[in-house]
């Protein structure tokens, strides 16, 4: 995009990303897009990854693994990395870490493997619907007083986000 463009996208905009100081352009954190986004994940990775580790020894990866592979039973760890977005270092430790608790189980159809098709054991189960009502609750924390319709809204310009920078 050329900074032509971005002057147009931005005049488009109810208030610009930028304002002036001093008769220097910076950043207007409050309307830069990016910046919130950030502040938003980091306050709820931090409350969350607190929680869940105090209360199940795991952290934020090993909830983000667990919820995914009960979305989607018996899938290789590469396609955890592809939907959840994470890099395959971390889904690995998680998985090993998750695995010898014995939240897993697995199946190496071959003799690759990183081809390994993966599932909740019993006890993982168990804990996803520990962990799920923890998650859900802080959720309610995180919309409260938020209209439904705007936050129909929001998701909806989230999914729009991710798409325009990861389309997969």
């Amino acid at each position: 995009m050329t900074r032509a463009d971005q002057i147009t996208a931005q005049d488009e905009r109810f208030h610009p990303p930028t304002r002036d100081r001093e008769g220097a352009e910076i950043l207007d954190i409050d309307y830069y897009a990016p910046f919130l986004l950030n502040a938003v994940a980091s306050a709820w990775g931090r409350q969350t990854s607190a929680i869940y580790r105090r209360d199940f020894g795991l952290g934020l990866t090993d909830w983000r693994v667990l919820a995914m592979l009960n979305i989607e039973p018996g899938i290789t760890a590469s396609r955890v990395c592809d939907v959840i977005r994470m890099d395959k270092a971390a889904v690995s430790r998680s998985l090993k870490t998750l695995n010898e608790m014995g939240h897993l189980r697995h199946e190496q159809p071959g003799a690759d493997p990183r081809k390994r098709l993966w599932w909740l054991s019993d006890r993982g189960l168990q804990v996803h619907a520990e962990i799920l009502a923890v998650a859900l609750g802080c959720e309610a924390d995180l919309i409260r007083d938020i209209a439904p319709e705007d936050l129909e809204t929001f998701l909806k310009v989230m999914r729009q986000m991710l798409a325009n920078i990861d389309p997969k």
